[in-house]
């Protein structure tokens, strides 16, 4: 028998009253908050202008869809280890991280080019869930080592430190699990502001850049160009920034991904109306901006979805709303500096969790396709994704492209994808 689809309350195109609508906003706001802070905080960039860039680029998506899509987009975790690598690389430079992104975002709206002249059945071909698979797993555990250093799982540690992470970790998964309502939609958040409580508690909290903050301030941006007013650097295409591109891959998968589930829930086929294309370029056009400024990469996300799955609102109205309560956010000098106070040891507990999540649902996408290891050229492009991936593999191209970790894991199953030739599927004799 047939599951019965639950009516919205508010459809695409309705505009709840005031008071309503601010308050459903706000549940989107802090639906994204943990993991659109989570992403800089962990990359050293600033919140506030993630906050902004997070605003700006969901106008920019809504523009771009002709506020046909209920989406609000946030920082991606997807980018995290190659941005910190460029970041390292560069002696703390974003230069490399920056172009980087803004050449994913340019990325994103030429391949929406490409689907609009010749369809999306490419994609399928070039990443199939035997490649994307393994692809998130790397970007998951590449991050492992970064996560249990924060969590203070090192000798030597300060035990207050692996209470503090340990404490986060647990609520985070407990509530991850066993919370009702809206407080599962909002795991990380939660998580981090119980971790952040604990930390004050045990005294590792410095309430000072509190102290000296402005109530109101301008969010620190990075421009990639000469500017005597903000903090700026110049474009850089060193090999740093050309490792960083291969994850489109991932990302515009989880986009295909994120735009049929959510189409799902409100019975409308976004992938064909507003279209593929649309949606590409409007995340696109949304990183592009979001690197300019010295953000991190955007995205759609599961809590968008979980959030409107829940509460049956999929008022565009709403989104918006959200986005200009973010760039607000963004302003308040007190409220940026709060959140910068948040302990590593807080980060490093979420991170365990966070970023094996991620890597799982690398696992998931490979389970939920049954991609068959009986099958040897599977279990060649899976293991030789991770080995290359994890092991620290580099390839350098006369020192003008250098490739290593995920985007050379990428390259790699793409490619043995391509020459490995399919087997017959196995069937075991009676």
């Amino acid at each position: 028998m047939a599951v019965q689809k639950q009516s919205l309350i508010l459809d695409i195109e309705d505009k709840p009253a005031l008071g309503t609508g601010l308050f459903l906003s706000l549940q989107h706001v802090f639906a994204m908050f943990g993991a659109t802070i989570l992403v800089p905080i962990l990359l050293g960039l600033p919140v506030s202008v993630a906050l902004l860039a997070s605003g700006v680029g969901t106008i920019i998506y809504q523009i771009a869809t002709k506020a046909k899509v209920p989406v609000y987009l946030g920082s991606s975790f997807a980018y995290i280890a190659a941005m910190q690598i460029a970041i390292e690389q560069m002696g703390g430079d974003i230069s490399a991280a920056q172009t980087g992104i803004v050449l994913v975002g340019l990325t994103y709206i030429l391949i929406a080019g490409l689907v609009k002249v010749i369809g999306t059945r490419w994609i399928d071909h070039l990443l199939p869930p035997i490649v994307i698979g393994p692809m998130i797993m790397v970007i998951g555990l590449g991050l492992a080592g970064n996560a249990v250093q924060n969590a203070g799982f090192v000798a030597d540690s300060d035990w207050r430190n692996i209470i503090i992470a340990i404490s986060t970790f647990l609520i985070t998964a407990f509530i991850n699990t066993k919370a009702k309502g809206f407080f599962k939609i909002i795991p990380f958040l939660t998580g981090i502001i119980a971790g952040y409580l604990i930390a004050v508690v045990l005294g590792i909290v410095d309430f000072n850049p509190v102290l000296e903050a402005k109530w109101l301030a301008f969010p620190e941006i990075y421009l990639p160009f000469e500017n005597s007013t903000f903090n700026s650097y110049h474009f850089y295409f060193g090999p740093e920034t050309w490792a960083i591109l291969p994850i489109v891959l991932v990302t515009i998968a989880e986009h295909i991904g994120d735009h049929t589930v959510l189409g799902k829930i409100v019975d409308r086929p976004f992938l064909k109306k507003p279209g593929l294309s649309r949606t590409l370029i409007g995340d696109g056009a949304a990183t592009a901006v979001s690197a300019f400024f010295g953000g991190p990469a955007n995205t759609t996300y599961g809590e968008n979805t979980g959030v409107i799955g829940m509460t049956r609102v999929a008022s565009v109205s709403v989104i918006r709303n959200a986005a200009f309560i973010a760039i607000g956010l963004s302003f308040l000098g007190k409220f940026t500096a709060l959140i910068s106070t948040i302990p590593n040891a807080v980060l490093g507990g979420m991170s365990i969790l966070l970023y094996g999540v991620i890597a799982s649902n690398g696992l998931k996408v490979m389970i939920e396709d049954k991609v068959d290891f009986n099958q040897s050229r599977n279990l060649i492009i899976a293991s030789s994704m991770l080995v290359v991936g994890l092991g620290g593999a580099v390839l350098d191209f006369a020192g003008i492209v250098t490739l290593s970790g995920t985007a050379l894991s990428a390259i790699t199953g793409v490619i043995l994808n391509q020459i490995l030739p399919r087997e017959e599927p196995f069937e075991a004799e009676i």
